[in-house]
């Protein structure tokens, strides 16, 4: 069956990836050059770190830091049900069948039920953001992604005010994904947001990356983008939404609780239990991923300005 495309933005509108690349190259002419590190987590804080030189929109939806090529953005991913290894999803994801696909909607909202995805996200005008993404792993990325606001949709579905958080779940369906025969982790994939975090501008449902619709291997055909969390919080093919007044099990809390925290906002001041989070790997587009540059990470992946109000009052140390 041929794949279902949701509506994007029209091609005149849609930069092109060598043109995204020279303009942010041009900007940044005359900027120091950052300082190389060896690649990995542990002895990071060992690392030269500088800040990356950017200029982000004041809602924080795009930013003029140098996009990762497309080559890296899908060869480069995490996405354990395809496999643990980095290349694994690109090499394995092909058997994922994005179409038609269905998202069920359940729990504590007006309108439950099963929705095909071109029903769920019709209403909905389909919009380009350009966010960095930080890995808890100690690398990064800049995606130009193409979805809608989360909160629009949670709109449409009205949740009760019971609906204290939302829960997202990962499909698990062993003849598509191959790694769902290793326990990995205790699948399905899970994860959830506070409902206020759901429904704050910056989180998106992406439905794309550079203008097409998104590869298996980063989560076709819908996933989260929640631009200052670490990306494991970002869940790919998504097929249930499920409200509750009850804070969801999420897989790698569950799995590792000491190491990943419920809200898993970046923060460089809390170290991994086995590495720093001071800097990370900015996979940036010229295929060095082992040597690539190491930059200061930002709080809240450089999104304070957004989103740190969301968080006043708490211990960020505790509820990491």
């Amino acid at each position: 069956m041929s794949r279902q495309r949701y509506p994007q933005p029209p091609a005149s509108e849609i930069t092109p990836e060598p043109v995204y690349r020279a303009r942010r190259q041009l900007m940044g002419l005359g900027l120091a050059s950052p300082l190389l590190a060896l690649a990995g987590c542990a002895g990071a804080e060992d690392a030269p770190a500088v800040a990356p030189a950017r200029s982000d929109s004041p809602d924080g939806f795009r930013t003029d830091e140098t996009l990762t090529t497309w080559q890296d953005a899908t060869s480069y991913n995490n996405f354990y049900e395809f496999g643990t290894g980095k290349a694994d999803p690109a090499r394995n994801a092909h058997t994922l069948q994005p179409a038609p696909w269905s998202v069920v909607v359940s729990g504590e909202a007006e309108s439950t039920g099963v929705f095909p995805l071109e029903d769920l996200l019709r209403p909905h005008a389909v919009q380009e953001r350009i966010y960095r993404l930080r890995c808890v792993e100690g690398w990064s990325m800049v995606l130009p992604w193409q979805g809608v606001p989360l909160a629009d949709v949670l709109g449409r579905l009205k949740p009760t005010s019971k609906a204290r958080y939302v829960g997202f779940t990962t499909l698990a369906e062993p003849a598509q994904m191959p790694g769902l025969r290793y326990p990995a982790l205790d699948w399905p994939y899970r994860e959830g947001l506070r409902i206020d975090e759901a429904m704050h501008p910056l989180t998106l449902l992406a439905t794309g990356l550079y203008g097409k619709d998104l590869p298996n291997q980063n989560g076709a055909p819908l996933r989260l983008v929640v631009p200052w969390k670490y990306g494991f919080k970002s869940i790919k093919s998504i097929v249930r939404i499920h409200f509750s007044e009850q804070m969801p099990v999420t897989s790698w809390n569950q799995s590792q609780p000491n190491e990943y925290g419920f809200y898993s906002n970046v923060n460089p001041d809390v170290d991994h239990p086995r590495w720093s989070q001071a800097s990370e790997r900015r996979i940036a587009g010229d295929g060095n991923r082992l040597f690539a540059n190491r930059i200061a990470t930002l709080p809240f992946n450089g999104y304070g300005e957004q989103v740190a109000s969301l968080y006043e009052g708490m211990d960020l140390r505790k509820w990491f």
